[in-house]
């Protein structure tokens, strides 16, 4: 906590600026990372429609991922926007990047921060409000009969590969799922895992497993985190939650993952306009959700998702810019 409050204690110096700035200036060129998934690629979209038509700047896409993206801005100054970056799992190299100056803070993008837990369908958990955690699921294999063997339940694994993969088979071990009566599902990939969830939906049936917010399917199907049965322990984590050979894993929580915006220190020099909207600019994982499953729905890119978000919520991102700025973006939509 000291860390982040330092942290945007200087972004604030830089950052400040007196009441919200106008458009009217020499923006130059900006350059954003547009990032491998999802949420990140719309956002990245969003910013370079509002840059480039409500403060005048050259934008311009870059892929980019975590890491790399990082790598690049703290190493060579570029890009100069990383929209979503989700900095727990690096946390203390970027408070030491912004301590350097190399890299700010600007907005919390996910003003509610990335979501991880155990998922069950609402109607399961409307139909079953004695299940209101993880533990009490565990306790019940029965309510979650397996396809494979009805006699045992069934706990959906994150995607093989990814991080939360070793999370949730530490979790399903510290729990004692296979003692208690569950198996343990290997989803193999992200549309693995979103299938057994469309597939519970369409037969109302009950499904228990590892997700994640913001995404498409959290828009399309009305899902209920269950809570903890312990606050988040990042001793803990550190040592075995995260750990994939960690023989004795002890009960424990996600916490919130926290996703900012990064700048570097060109943003400010360049447009005190385009710094101050990227210091305001976030949204909820609500709303990231219906528009993530919009996208899918109409099979549609980046660039266009953010069209259709400006154009069909102008409630939510005039709030993030003046009312000239606002109207220069509705006039070029």
């Amino acid at each position: 906590m000291k860390k982040l409050l330092a942290s945007t204690i200087l972004a604030a110096s830089i950052f400040g600026f007196a009441g919200a700035a106008s458009a009217a200036e020499d923006c130059g060129s900006m350059t954003i990372s547009a990032m491998n998934w999802a949420s990140a690629e719309v956002l990245a979209s969003i910013d370079k429609f509002i840059l480039e038509n409500g403060y005048g700047c050259d934008a311009s896409l870059v892929p980019g991922d975590t890491m790399p993206t990082f790598a690049s801005m703290t190493e060579k100054g570029q890009p100069d926007i990383a929209p979503e970056m989700w900095v727990n799992q690096f946390r203390d190299q970027i408070d030491g990047a912004v301590k350097d100056g190399r890299v700010m803070y600007g907005a919390e993008s996910l003003t509610d921060g990335g979501v991880e837990g155990w998922w069950v369908p609402t109607y399961f958990a409307e139909a079953h409000p004695e299940i209101k955690t993880i533990q009490d699921a565990m306790e019940h294999p029965e309510l979650f009969p397996s396809s494979e063997d009805p006699s045992k339940g069934a706990v959906y694994n994150c995607p093989s590969g990814w991080g939360c993969q070793i999370t949730t088979t530490q979790f399903f071990k510290a729990y004692e799922g296979e003692k208690k009566g569950f198996v343990l599902v290997d989803t193999g990939s992200g549309a693995g895992l979103d299938g057994s969830i469309a597939k519970a939906y369409e037969n109302k049936q009950p499904w228990l497993g590892y997700y994640w917010a913001p995404t498409a399917v959290l828009g399309k199907y009305d899902m209920t985190k269950l809570g903890f049965d312990t606050t988040f322990d990042e001793g803990e984590w550190k040592r075995c939650t995260s750990v994939a050979d960690c023989p004795d894993p002890k009960i424990n929580a996600w916490t919130k993952s926290e996703v900012f915006t990064m700048v570097t220190p060109k943003v400010a020099e360049s447009s005190s306009g385009a710094a101050e909207y990227l210091k305001t600019r976030g949204w909820s994982n609500d709303i990231v959700n219906k528009l993530l499953a919009w996208k899918e729905d109409k099979q549609a890119n980046g660039e266009d998702t953010a069209l259709h978000f400006l154009e069909s919520q102008p409630d939510v991102w005039t709030k993030w810019v003046p009312a000239d700025v606002a109207e220069k973006v509705k006039a070029a939509l």
